[in-house]
């Protein structure tokens, strides 16, 4: 499992699958009322990798799912990720002036619909995956444990929770143990729970969908991790951001912790880690896409 990989599996997948997520989250948005959903869709259409739902249908395949039940799922984590960073942004939390090289959504609609809209994407994250059972109704005796799953990885035991550690971390040095608490609850928290709601979704065996959900936490780790390293060493052309931010606000980072060359060893450490954990999927159709969308998140650094 260590061995190289060229994208290619990452690049197809993500051609035959994007349109699909994108139909979802269109779904999904169009249920809201104006300026709401304006706001909404400006925040959705910024661009962005869409990482966290094309990892929960690569998941999904991989646990040996298929159909279009998974897509409402996929769709469901994607719009609690967008709302976390329509609230991040606000003048009130980071003061982003920037996001994906784009104004910000507060900066375009106000502050005011900003948090609106924001609050909005969360409530129609469990209405899509509500929407799952509909479309596969084989799911919905699993679907009580989907959504304990995506509303712990979404609230104060996960991302919620991690974003209020990050805040209350400004201005001080954090040892590392605290550093990785943050954002194992901050970012890995729903990235661990986009590719176990696709295990879940296929109906998987507890031993798939943790090998999944321990797979995504490493993921989210070394993206958080790179994305520190990102706001020393990035190009903000390239990274839609500016450079500085986090020091500026004097964030609990990667690099001021550990340093811009251990920060790398840091990010390749939680790589490792994320291969290693799908040892239960060794051989699986799909497997090949986690992988490279693994290599993906990493190779931004190198």
């Amino acid at each position: 499992m260590n061995g190289p990989v060229d994208g290619n599996a990452r690049e197809a997948f993500a051609g035959a699958e994007l349109p699909r997520i994108e139909a979802a989250l269109e779904r999904a948005v169009g249920r809201l009322g104006e300026p709401l959903g304006a706001a909404a869709l400006y925040a959705l259409r910024a661009g962005g990798k869409r990482v966290r739902p094309l990892l929960t249908v690569a998941s999904f395949q991989a646990a040996g799912g298929s159909g279009d039940a998974v897509y409402p799922v996929a769709a469901a984590v994607e719009l609690v990720h967008t709302y976390s960073l329509l609230h991040d942004d606000l003048p009130c939390m980071d003061d982003d002036l920037l996001r994906r090289g784009l104004p910000t959504t507060h900066r375009v609609y106000g502050e005011r619909v900003a948090m609106a809209a924001g609050a909005a994407l969360q409530q129609l994250a469990f209405l899509s995956l509500a929407e799952a059972a509909a479309i596969d109704p084989e799911l919905a005796d699993r679907l009580p444990a989907m959504v304990r799953r995506l509303a712990a990885a979404a609230g104060s035991e996960g991302m919620v929770g991690g974003q209020l550690l990050d805040l209350l971390a400004e201005g001080s040095t954090p040892d590392p143990a605290g550093l990785e608490a943050i954002h194992r609850a901050k970012t890995a928290a729903l990235l661990s729970a986009a590719c176990a709601l696709g295990g879940e979704a296929a109906g998987a065996g507890p031993q798939v969908v943790d090998a999944l959900a321990n797979f995504g936490t490493h993921v989210g780790l070394a993206f958080q991790i790179v994305d520190d390293l990102l706001d020393v060493t990035g190009d903000p052309t390239r990274t839609g951001k500016a450079a500085g931010a986090d020091a500026a606000r004097q964030k609990a980072t990667y690099p001021a912790v550990h340093g811009i060359e251990r920060t790398r060893e840091q990010a390749d450490m939680a790589a490792d880690v994320a291969r290693r954990a799908l040892g239960p999927l060794a051989g699986r159709d799909g497997v090949d896409v986690l992988l490279e969308t693994l290599e993906f998140v990493v190779d931004r650094i190198h």
